[in-house]
């Protein structure tokens, strides 16, 4: 199971976003990635910014978009207990 949050930097919903995964992964045992997509870019991968960078944050779980201007919690913490019920 992977989750991933999609930010820039200067974004004050990315950092509430921050916030509440960490909150969120601490309670269940759980780790995230975070990626910046303007320095993605920079470094010649601009398809993640192409794609999200109108709506940041995104929260993207196993890949898929799963919620994004804040972290939908309830249906976070949902999904997370199922696909850990399912073994993924």
């Amino acid at each position: 199971m992977a989750l991933t949050l999609l930010t820039r930097d200067g974004c004050s919903l990315c950092r509430t976003a921050h916030t509440e995964l960490t909150r969120i992964c601490t309670d269940l045992g759980l780790e995230f990635d975070e990626v910046d997509v303007d320095r993605l870019a920079a470094d010649g991968d601009a398809a993640l910014r192409a794609e999200f960078g109108d709506r940041l944050p995104v929260v993207l779980l196993d890949g898929e978009e799963h919620s994004y201007w804040e972290v939908d919690e309830p249906r976070l913490r949902a999904d997370l207990a199922t696909r850990r019920a399912a073994g993924r």
